[in-house]
């Protein structure tokens, strides 16, 4: 049995969908906190367990039977976030999976000033140690991110943000069907290559894509990281949200998310969703 961790989520649910595109119902199972927001999937005829990585013990019975698990990363920080991590992959190999999958990152490295990428290097380390066969997907940075970063640009017209990089914006929808490709069939093992959209480009594109998509004008701004900052702390933003987002332009400014890789395409068969369709869609 294929297991799906965070299968409500965003990401993992779409993972689903595809996988569900692929195999039988009967061979796919889901790991959630919370079963009830996934009834429409056990109506379908997916098996759906209780299971959260901060309550190891519920792990065993959520990946019973599995043959390979899809570890989703949480939305944590840190030392918590690479527990779990750890936590979930020692559970997938006590079950017996044959092989784990972890949705890593393009930019996982242990010196980034980006608060996520060492705890996806991290998790990386401990998957090699793990005594299984396992895939890391090198996910390119989700483009639904930029139309976040836009916020409140669509209406001011000025986006102001910190120094940034050209970054390879990358479409969930073509994410989850790596994902699902990776668990259905024997064709990525390891590292995979950066898993990415088409081009790289940064926060001054985004600006032009929007101006383009709404027939408003959006200028771009540079503001210095401390000056950001001071203003995501005035809008309430918790401290250890604005020092991720700084981090984040921070890596964007030394390349870390710039890469472009045709590995994904050629995975999927087609082409990868450009920046600007999502951003059409996110904006409508």
């Amino acid at each position: 049995m294929i297991i799906v961790s965070g299968a409500t989520g965003t990401l993992g649910g779409a993972v689903v969908e595809r996988l569900l595109d692929r195999v039988a119902p009967d061979r796919v199972g889901v790991c959630v906190r919370d079963p009830a927001k996934a009834k429409a999937l056990e109506e379908r005829g997916v098996r759906v367990r209780r299971g959260d990585f901060a309550d190891p013990a519920s792990l065993e019975h959520a990946f019973e039977g599995a043959t390979r698990v899809l570890v989703v990363s949480v939305d944590s920080a840190g030392e918590t976030a690479v527990r779990l991590h750890g936590d979930a992959i020692g559970a997938a190999v006590k079950s017996g999976a044959a092989r784990v999958v972890y949705t890593s990152h393009m930019g996982a490295n242990p010196a980034s000033p980006f608060a996520p990428m060492p705890d996806h290097a991290a998790t990386e380390e401990v998957l090699r140690h793990s005594g299984v066969a396992y895939t890391v997907l090198r996910n390119g940075f989700y483009a639904s991110s930029a139309h976040l970063l836009l916020g409140a640009a669509l209406t001011t017209g000025e986006l102001a943000l910190p120094e940034d990089g050209p970054v390879s914006w990358t479409a969930h929808a073509d994410l989850a069907e790596a994902a699902a490709v990776a668990l259905a069939d024997d064709v990525l093992d390891g590292v995979t290559p950066a898993l990415t959209g088409a081009e790289a480009v940064d926060m001054a594109g985004v600006a032009a894509i929007a101006s383009e998509l709404t027939g408003k004008p959006v200028r771009r701004v540079v503001v210095s990281d401390d000056k950001y900052r001071a203003g995501l702390l005035a809008h309430g933003a918790p401290a250890h949200a604005a020092d991720l987002l700084v981090g984040l332009f921070a890596a964007s400014r030394q390349g870390e998310f710039a890469r472009v890789d045709p590995a994904l395409p050629r995975l999927l068969g087609r082409p990868a969703l450009p920046l600007r369709e999502v951003l059409r869609a996110a904006i409508g």
